[in-house]
């Protein structure tokens, strides 16, 4: 049964408004296997009661070690979250040259001040440090290409000098850039499978985040092309180390609030990355053709590129691309297989 936080809220009443999403209920819920808390008129899929709370107002769920849900954004939060999203698109287009916190607080019409802060309050970290991660992603994809040259990348990613990189490599590559050139060589990468609705699911991650996520019939098989893809690293079955990872990933196909949270260490060019970003942007039981999610990264006659940066995400689910269908309606392409998108929409649209 589920554990109530405030005794005059009569929980099967709760639940009930829950269920219905009511805009007019006066509480908010949290679930204690993501700790998060949301609004009862969430788009969120709905839990199970027995790992729900109740409580009164959001202070309560706050002061209970809960956090509040990026959807629905029960603190009242929806502005200051656009005003983030639509800086950190213009850090993405803008990745190969620095941005300064005054440049970011002219485009918001807002002080440095108050932008530092609604970065901090909304994705945890600085304007910087989110530059920073732009610009590591870039290295990671310059050094990943067959004789890159450790100079050329640094520079192409907008670094003012190899000074300034080196002292922030092992930060941002977790190895050094020799070493990351070489393919995750002396790199360990954990994994683990685990059965789900469309099969077999594989989540594989290193000590920064997920680098892998794929779906298959045959767990043997996915395990031998995750070695493929980080043939000179250390891949090793874990299922103890990355349970916390795979469940987030098991719940990201159920579009579970703490999808959200999943940390992420994949290879992307800075527009790869918008499109990635775009497509988590996607909402529950809808679906984007190429052509807007080209319209939507801010670059229309972008449309092959797009359909690329679909085709070569490397986490399914998590990104997911199985939402971008053609223009005339068909599903097109899908790399874990169109039965697989089909079966992902349409458990989407009933869900919905």
């Amino acid at each position: 049964m589920s554990s109530i936080q405030q005794p005059d809220l009569n929980p099967m009443q709760a639940w009930q408004q829950v269920l219905a999403r009511d805009t007019n209920a006066g509480f908010v819920y949290a679930v204690a296997s993501t700790g998060i808390f949301c609004r009862p008129s969430c788009p969120s899929r709905r839990p199970a009661l027995t790992n729900v709370r109740f409580f009164s107002n959001p202070a309560a769920a706050v002061a209970a070690g809960y956090r509040a849900c990026q959807r629905c954004t029960p603190m009242g939060e929806t502005r200051e979250a656009e005003t983030v999203a639509q800086l950190c698109r213009y850090l993405a287009a803008h990745s190969d040259r620095t941005i300064t916190l005054a440049d970011l607080a002219r485009i918001a019409k807002s002080s440095p001040f108050t932008i530092q802060r609604k970065f901090t309050r909304v994705l945890g970290i600085s304007p910087r440090e989110f530059q920073a991660q732009l610009r590591a992603s870039q290295i990671r994809r310059s050094l990943s290409e067959p004789g890159a040259s450790v100079t050329d990348a640094i520079y192409e990613a907008g670094y003012g000098s190899s000074s300034r990189f080196y002292e922030q490599a092992a930060g941002s590559l977790g190895m050094s850039p020799t070493r990351f050139r070489e393919r995750g060589m002396h790199e360990t990468i954990r994994f683990a499978t685990a059965p789900c609705e469309l099969g077999v699911v594989l989540v594989a991650a290193t000590g920064r985040g997920v680098c892998s996520v794929m779906l298959g019939n045959d767990p043997a098989e996915l395990e031998q092309q995750l070695r493929q893809e980080f043939r000179a690293a250390h891949v090793l079955a874990d299922s103890e180390g990355t349970k916390t990872l795979l469940q987030q990933v098991l719940e990201a196909m159920a579009d579970h609030p703490a999808a959200a949270d999943i940390p992420l260490d994949i290879r992307a060019t800075a527009f790869q990355a918008r499109v990635w970003q775009a497509l988590r942007q996607i909402p529950w039981g809808e679906t984007r053709s190429y052509a807007e999610l080209a319209q939507a990264v801010g670059q229309p006659n972008a449309v092959r590129a797009v359909a690329r940066a679909c085709a070569t995400n490397p986490v399914a689910i998590a990104v997911p691309c199985h939402r971008v269908i053609g223009s005339d309606g068909s599903l097109t392409g899908y790399r874990w297989g169109v039965e697989r998108k089909k079966a992902l929409l349409e458990r989407e649209r009933n869900t919905r």
